[in-house]
């Protein structure tokens, strides 16, 4: 059954309703995924926010649908991971194929001892509705008004002013920090006057959502030059609610209002699945980019998520990415409104995320240009490695048809450090922390939300501003953390990175590296 939309209600803001409001310690321009889920991260942190939506109802169409294992140990923190693993397709097997013959197969989590799996397949409207229902968890610290576009934004040493306007017509608010989560148009960016710099790629895809009852078995497929598209590419997912999302190469040359029509969309998906009976859902037609903005902090507006950086959605980099943003900045704006840090931190954020974006674009640009080649040596190499592939193993990890997105590791830095090399390098200071089970639960959910001193088969020194915790090293952890070490401590930040490391630190050296984590 398709998605039933439901409105969100207007209601009249306190300036229109003759209130004064005095400054706000952070307003969120957009409702979406990034948006809703910043608003959640820093209620849990104690800090208030107003969300300001120029919509008043979740995404139309599925869009981003592909959320992978970190993004969804985020939202678990936020609490909607469990509720998303629950109504999602999960999957972890991909299968690429050059015309009717399989030449890559992949398994993105091929060990076990962790809480979430390496995907899940769900529409971003149901991930926009929990994260909303999550919002109403907080009433006295999240005020979501939908409805309330930006029209112009003015920029202070020590905050930023927007004027909104509403059906009842405009008002002006002021904030700490104005945070642009409001997408790859964003319309902060252009008020600003900022670009994107990076590449644009002359190609077009139609992105269509069937309904439709199937026994496909929960994979990611994806085809080369397939016999029922001849020349181009073709990618399908299984969603929810028995929709199946299918993407079909389409070039550069394509009218994008004629691909859309019915006509054309239907007999194309017919050879995609091979007669069986279905009915459309949604269609799109889009062209995309590999670009970014060259900051992501300009003084008191900060860009988070796709108004900061857009990539190709082959890899699922794109929402997926904007999560890390939210995970690495809600923590760092709490900490400086609460006056546990200085702005410095927020630099950390501008230089960790844009390393991030860099990742990402650098391996969505690299599949794509797999994915349509330019004519020339592009198009030469492409063609040989997949006419290799189906023959000689060694050609088939050059197979790109989008490297699932991963966390990114941050960058050796003042705010990171120091380091024991004696240590597993997965867990090196400014990677992501590998959850494992512990007891009858899961290290991540131990970790929570604040900076935690880890020791593994150790006390770990007890320091002001982090909780300590010691755990025996099962096989687990003695593989994730330990090695051949005989025990470690860990200091990890809030968004449940590693911000340093040791065989056995004296108080003073983890004081001296909490303060460093916090820019101080």
């Amino acid at each position: 059954m398709p998605y039933d939309y439901e409105e969100f209600p207007y209601v009249t803001p306190p300036p229109l309703r003759g209130m004064t409001e005095g400054r706000k310690p952070a307003v969120i321009v957009g409702a979406g995924p990034i948006g809703l889920a910043l608003a959640v991260d820093l209620a849990l942190r104690g800090v208030p926010s107003v969300v300001l939506d120029d919509n008043n109802v979740v995404s139309v169409g599925s869009r981003a649908i592909c959320w992978a294992k970190r993004s969804l140990e985020i939202l678990d923190r936020l609490g909607v991971g469990e509720r998303m693993v629950a109504k999602g397709v999960t999957w972890k097997i991909g299968r690429t194929r050059h015309r009717d013959e399989e030449v890559f197969r992949f398994d993105l989590l091929p060990e076990d001892g962790h809480k979430m799996p390496a995907f899940i397949n769900l529409q971003q409207y149901y991930v926009e509705q929990y994260l909303v229902e999550r919002c109403r968890d907080f009433p006295d610290l999240i005020d979501l008004r939908f409805r309330n576009r930006v029209t112009a934004v003015e920029r202070f040493e020590d905050h930023a002013v927007a004027t909104v306007e509403t059906p009842e017509g405009p008002y002006r608010i002021e904030a700490d920090w104005l945070l642009a989560c409001d997408g790859a148009g964003s319309p902060i960016r252009r008020i600003m006057g900022l670009d994107f710099a990076g590449e644009l790629f002359e190609e077009r895809f139609l992105i269509a959502d069937i309904v439709m009852k199937a026994e496909f078995p929960a994979e990611r497929w994806f085809w080369f030059e397939p016999t029922f598209h001849p020349g181009q590419s073709a990618l399908l997912h299984k969603q929810p609610d028995d929709i199946y999302r299918i993407d079909l190469q389409l070039g550069w040359d394509a009218d994008p209002e004629e691909e859309k029509k019915p006509e054309k969309v239907i007999p194309r998906i017919e050879k995609v699945v091979e007669g069986r009976p279905f009915t459309l859902d949604w269609v799109s037609v889009y062209t995309f980019q590999c670009r970014r903005l060259e900051r992501f902090a300009h003084g008191r507006v900060v860009f988070v998520g796709d108004s900061a950086h857009v990539v190709s959605p082959f890899g699922a980099r794109g929402g997926n990415g904007g999560l890390q943003d939210v995970d690495n900045l809600g923590w760092k704006l709490a900490a400086v409104l609460n006056g546990e840090a200085g702005e410095a931190l927020i630099e950390s954020y501008d230089a960790e995320r844009r390393c991030g974006a860099d990742e990402n674009i650098l391996n969505s640009t690299r599949a794509t240009k797999f994915m349509t080649p330019a004519p020339g040596v592009e198009r030469t190499f492409r063609d040989a490695v997949l006419a290799l592939a189906a023959h000689a193993p060694f050609a088939r990890g050059m197979v790109n048809s989008g490297r699932l997105s991963l966390p990114c590791a941050y960058p050796p830095s003042r705010f990171l450090g120091p380091d024991e090399p004696a240590l597993p390098a997965a867990t090196a200071p400014g990677r992501p922390c590998p959850d494992a089970p512990v007891g009858n639960g899961w290290l991540l959910s131990r970790l929570g939300g604040g900076f935690t001193l880890l020791g593994l088969d150790c006390d770990p020194p007890e320091i002001e501003g982090a909780t300590a915790i010691r755990l025996a090293a099962d096989e687990w952890l003695r593989r994730r953390y330990l090695g051949a070490a005989a025990a470690a401590v860990y200091l990890i930040r809030p968004d449940q990175h590693v911000a340093a490391r040791w065989l056995a630190p004296a108080a003073e050296d983890c004081a001296a590296a909490l303060a460093a984590a916090k820019g101080l």
